[in-house]
């Protein structure tokens, strides 16, 4: 694993004192080690988890060439032979699950239902509603240009074939991966072990809700986001509820912490105030990478490991992430930040979050030298084209602006004032918050 004295020679731009978020995601990945524990488990119990293994299928699907439509299944040589016209007499029928057991002649076709097998020597289906039946219902006929030779019918293996790989190794479980799976006959899946995430915040002036509020105290809401973003996540979490700004409770608490989980979150404790004392106790028994980014919000965030023992490398250790105290500055930080680390270190093989183009209604200020995320409301107007609205005060104080927003306006890190009308990326919310 790399250590902190490594990164100014790996990572471009490295700065503990001010990263540029580019090079702070680049060095998370390079910490970011899979747990390698597997179980296997129910098709049912699946959904969200980490496969563990490539899926090969057993078997073709569909197993057998079948109709894409309710019609009547010929030989596709009678439309070589017609002029203008197919006149076929009716052999018999198929149903999904009823296949026809006889053979037709050139002349001759068989009813057919969507899903039912196609009938031996039969490799084209008519459509019924392009067909006219005769009188007492023995044969058919329709134009020989309203089909094609092979036409509505689904091959054998063509939606995947026996031995090929249905599902790789890495995937988040999503409902259709399951029902592909039972489509395989496969009832049971390896996945790696839920990742385990300790989180806590630190402040004499939080309180747990139903306590008293006392002047100048004020609800820790950072716990309660930190917990809805990693259940998104179907992570194993462990809340260590608030602890308060002295040294020896951080210290048990961290200790705690890593001997417990792979992963442990802070919220506040990790800035220049005088009560802030995580940044110290982690040079005594873990490592710091950084612990300042050339971001807003969100730039006190310290990242390294610490270890369940007395100095590091002894006990059992964890990543480590100290996220800053205001609300707005924790949930920007773990989705820029934090996200990917996690769905890595459980196995995942996480796509980039999709970023799109859009026109800002109003004038932005923006100093360069840094990213920024603000809080927008994002809209397609009449012609289709996205625009979008920063959500008032952008202060990483007011929780409400990311209630209200329904996506991130990202600022570049080299970008200074935006116009009004400038085209700036967004990335929404749908699919990630």
């Amino acid at each position: 694993m790399t250590t902190p004295n490594e990164f100014s020679s790996c990572v471009a731009q490295y700065d503990p004192h001010a990263l540029p978020v580019p090079a702070a995601q680049a060095i998370v990945r390079q910490w970011a080690t899979p747990v390698d524990a597997v179980e296997r488990v129910p098709l049912r119990d699946a959904l969200d988890r980490v496969l563990a293994e490539d899926i090969v299928s057993p078997i073709d699907v569909p197993a057998h060439d079948n109709s894409a439509m309710d019609g009547y299944a010929f030989k596709g040589s009678a439309l070589d032979a017609a002029a203008s016209t197919v006149e076929l007499t009716i052999a018999g029928k198929a149903l999904a699950g009823h296949p026809f057991p006889g053979h037709i002649g050139a002349t001759e076709c068989v009813r057919v239902m969507t899903g039912a097998c196609m009938p031996a020597d039969c490799d084209t289906v008519v459509p019924q509603e392009l067909v006219e039946r005769s009188a007492d219902a023995s044969s058919i006929r329709f134009s020989a240009a309203a089909v094609k030779a092979g036409g509505n019918r689904r091959l054998a293996g063509e939606d995947l074939a026996r031995g090929h790989v249905a599902l790789r190794a890495g995937r988040i479980m999503r409902a259709s991966d399951l029902g592909l799976l039972a489509s395989l006959g496969i009832g049971e899946v390896h996945v790696r072990r839920r990742l385990r995430v300790a989180f806590f915040s630190t402040g004499d002036e939080l309180r747990s809700i139903g306590q008293p509020l006392e002047s100048g105290c004020v609800y820790d809401s950072n716990r309660y986001t930190l917990f809805a973003m990693l259940r998104r996540l179907n992570v194993d979490t462990l809340d260590l509820g608030v602890v308060r700004d002295e040294p020896a409770a951080l210290e048990a608490a961290l200790r705690s912490a890593a001997a417990s989980a792979d992963v442990v979150l802070t919220s506040g404790g990790v800035s220049v105030g005088e009560a802030d004392f995580t940044k110290q106790l982690l040079r005594t028994f873990g490592d710091v990478a950084f612990w300042s980014l050339a971001m807003r919000p969100g730039r006190p965030l310290a990242f390294g490991r610490v270890w369940s023992g007395e100095r590091p490398g002894v006990g059992l250790p964890a990543l480590f992430f100290g996220l800053p105290g205001n609300p707005v500055a924790v949930m920007v930080t773990f989705y820029q930040i934090v996200r990917e680390t996690l769905l890595l270190m459980a196995g995942a093989t996480p796509s980039p979050l999709p970023v799109i183009h859009a026109a800002s209604r109003q004038p932005i200020r923006k100093r360069a030298g840094r990213t920024e995320f603000q809080r927008g409301v994002a809209a397609r107007d009449a012609q289709g084209e996205w625009h979008v609205t920063p959500t008032g005060s952008q202060s990483s104080g007011v929780l409400s602006s990311m209630s209200e927003a329904n996506c991130f306006l990202i600022l570049g890190h080299d970008q200074a004032d935006i116009a009004e009308g400038e085209r700036v990326e967004i990335m929404l919310f749908d699919g990630l918050i």
